[in-house]
């Protein structure tokens, strides 16, 4: 019996599947818990030293760990033979990055840097590169940058060129000690393999690659002088395509999960990216929301548009031939986790109580930028607001209004695609909302379309294990893969007519409100996020 593996790693956790490639049938699995988890009030170990407002870090050594424990522990639960494995691929958050020394050593395992914010991971919901985001977008926006249509004219926080010029302008020295500066994604195939590729997803998603080659120097001399050189002296290694063998196991990293060194290793990737081809959604007009913590919307086409506020267009970004386009969601999960636990009821009593309201009944509309807005105004100075509470507004009332702000923007990002020219035929869920009943019959009614599921509590790890068994030469690509080892459950939820009609009235009320808040109606948001920065200096 042949098999790989597929090792997802999240914001909190590292999950392991290990997958049959004859069919993708799911085997066994395991979850291993980052032990620093998100950091984002203080490093580890210095309680007396706080950090800044929008920071949010993470520990290489958690990562590690999860190869260490959740490999291990899925193998023993499939009751698999390690020598039957042929193939092991990952999946990351992105753009999750961190600066190395030449071998990949990261600078906060070094005891000149470990009490320094900015030698550690950057976790993607760090947003505290927002000035730098704002000044890369602007610059490039001024001296006509071709390259920035392909990100809908905006440039995020999250991404690889603002997290890197915040080190420059912040921690000089921390910047002068970078040589790589490296995603997640390829840090832990590096790790596993002693070869360092850069990975073409996340290279062109975010880090601004796009037709072979990176911003100019002149541009990045403008944002400053120092920056110049980033791409030539910290971004120079090689990119590695989608389903490409990066190497087989190192001796260390065979004996942390009990493997064979002749496992092949895939070339790196992102969550979201690896789910499209495990729910089957190789064609295009195909969109794959991945719901968890946050949403990744990834789709492929066979048209290039520009679309307002897009993470990117990248060709074969997700399946060779065709535009792979990304969008997202930054808070989903994320809003309702923080809900509940401000709450005195649990998501189960929330949910069955919100359930048994009539669409409208709570006379609420939020907005869900609780952790800013990522598509398609790409602004993380924004921020949360729930409109039209009384006396009488109940915590369901709340938490129902915020379940349907995520479902409108799902519907805004949709309707963006739509207005530009890339056609959306099919809406297909994957990640722990799924389970949600609720959540997906509100974004059934609000979106006016069926959803279909991936069948599969692992969608990103499975998608990870099909890259593997391409990588390891099982299938001649992912299509093969895809129609071999993915599955979806079609039209699993259908949308409720009469619920869709009073839905299309609140969502006109949702637009206002972002044109209102969003598109500089009113940029009370912004002002207040920056007395609060000043106010915790």
């Amino acid at each position: 019996m042949t098999l790989v593996i597929g090792v997802d790693f999240g914001t909190l956790s590292g999950r392991a599947v290990v997958v049959r490639v004859s069919d993708g049938a799911e085997l066994g699995s395991a979850v291993h818990a980052y032990t620093h988890g998100v950091v984002d009030r203080h490093l580890p170990g210095r309680t007396d030293q706080l950090l800044p407002p929008d920071w949010a870090l993470q520990v290489p050594q958690d990562y590690l760990d999860v190869l260490r424990h959740a490999v291990p522990e899925a193998l023993r639960a499939a009751g698999a033979d390690p020598a039957d494995v042929i193939g092991l691929a990952t999946d990351f958050t992105a753009c999750t990055v961190l600066p190395t020394l030449e071998d990949g050593t990261p600078l906060c395992e070094l005891e000149t840097f470990k009490d320094r914010p900015h030698a550690y991971i950057k976790l993607w919901k760090h947003h505290a590169a927002q000035p730098q985001a704002d000044r890369i977008t602007e610059v490039a926006a001024k001296r006509g940058e071709g390259w920035l249509r392909r990100y809908g004219g905006l440039i995020s926080s999250e991404w690889e060129f603002a997290k890197a010029l915040q080190v420059l302008e912040e921690d000089p020295e921390v910047w002068a000690a970078t040589r790589y500066w490296v995603e997640a994604a390829d840090w832990i195939v590096w790790r596993m393999t002693g070869t360092y590729l850069r990975n073409a997803c996340t290279a062109g998603y975010k880090g601004q690659f796009v037709d072979g080659s990176y911003p100019s120097e002149s541009y990045l001399a403008e944002l400053n002088p120092a920056f110049a050189d980033f791409p030539a002296t910290r971004l120079d290694a090689p990119i590695g395509q989608l389903g490409q063998s990066a190497g087989t196991l190192t001796a260390e990293a065979a004996e942390w999960m009990g493997l064979p060194t002749g496992v092949v290793v895939a070339v790196g990737n992102v969550d979201a990216h690896v789910s499209a081809p495990a729910a089957q959604a190789v064609a295009p007009g195909q969109l794959v929301a991945i719901m968890g913590t946050s949403t990744c919307h990834v789709m492929s086409s066979d048209v290039l548009r520009e679309v307002p506020g897009m993470c990117g267009v990248v060709e074969g970004g997700i399946v060779p031939g065709l535009w792979g386009y990304e969008a997202g969601q930054s808070g989903v999960g994320d809003i309702f986790g923080w809900f509940v636990e401000n709450s005195t009821l649990g998501h189960e009593e929330l949910s069955e109580r919100a359930a048994r309201q009539p669409v409208g009944a709570h006379g609420l509309i939020a907005l869900d930028w609780h952790s800013g807005n990522r598509s398609p105004l790409v602004d993380h100075e924004l921020s949360g607001v729930i409109v039209g509470q009384t006396l009488a507004t109940q915590p369901e009332d709340q938490y129902r209004a915020l379940i349907e702000a995520t479902a409108y923007g799902t519907r805004l990002i949709i309707e963006t695609f739509r207005e530009s020219g890339v056609e959306v035929n099919e809406l297909i869920v994957t990640g722990g909302l799924q389970k949600n009943p609720l959540v997906m019959q509100i974004y059934a009614d609000v979106t006016r379309m069926p959803i279909s599921l991936l069948d599969s509590d692992q969608g990103p790890a499975l998608g990870s294990a099909l890259h593997a068994a391409v990588a390891a030469g099982a299938y001649p690509d992912i299509r093969a893969a895809a129609a071999a080892m993915g599955r979806v459950v079609h039209g699993a939820w259908t949308p409720i007519s009469s619920n869709s009609d009073r839905y299309d009235a609140l969502y006109a009320e949702y637009r206002t409100l972002v044109d209102y808040f969003g598109r500089h109606g009113n940029d009370v948001m912004r002002r207040l996020r920056k007395i609060r920065r000043e106010a915790l200096r």
